[in-house]
């Protein structure tokens, strides 16, 4: 077979194999709606108990999701919004006799970390902000690196299943805590 038929089938397979970016087949994430935020292991939150400072204090949501509270004992806070977890304090103050008709406020005060690796400037661990986007995730990072694709990113979510799914996000994509935010290196 001449050379020349053998460099014409071969061109039009390296252009095929350029066309696949790193993370270019993943599917897009779904922009959720701003909703209510739920509750994850290492939020940390400030319940106040109106009436009595004695129970009013900062905790930190457990690895198996739940609150520890003074004379009050555990109580599910994973995967519930902060309304969700004031009546569910409230009901266990009821059925305890501590108070009658009590009144509980609960804020949180530090959300869980988002990570971000690969292309970026320093890669690891950062706070989460409400209303943070890809792209600020990856400016907190130190900035993009000499090597990375600036288009897109992958972002690992937690479902509501407990499973990681990986999607590819855009720059303006809403980061949620506990995201893990990756950067992929461009083909030269």
């Amino acid at each position: 077979m001449p050379i020349t038929r053998r460099l014409a089938m071969f061109v039009p397979v390296a252009a095929l194999a350029g066309c696949s970016a790193p993370g270019a087949n993943l599917p897009p994430i779904e922009e959720a709606a701003r909703s209510e935020y739920r509750l994850g292991a290492s939020d940390q939150v400030r319940v106040t108990v109106f009436n009595d400072p004695r129970l009013t204090g900062d905790f930190r949501v457990s690895d198996t999701g739940t609150l520890a509270l003074p004379l009050i004992g555990t109580v599910r806070a994973a995967g519930r919004t902060t309304p969700e977890v004031e009546r569910a304090i409230e009901a266990e103050m009821k059925s305890k006799n501590l108070f009658r008709d009590p009144n509980v406020a609960v804020e949180v005060l530090n959300y869980r970390p988002i990570f971000v690796l690969g292309m970026v400037e320093r890669g690891g661990q950062f706070p989460y902000q409400p209303g943070m986007t890809a792209l600020t995730a990856v400016a907190v990072a130190g900035g993009f690196n000499y090597r990375a694709i600036r288009d897109y990113v992958s972002i690992t979510r937690v479902g509501r299943d407990n499973k990681p799914m990986e999607f590819r996000a855009a720059r303006e994509s809403l980061v949620q805590p506990g995201d893990v935010v990756t950067v992929f290196e461009r083909r030269f």
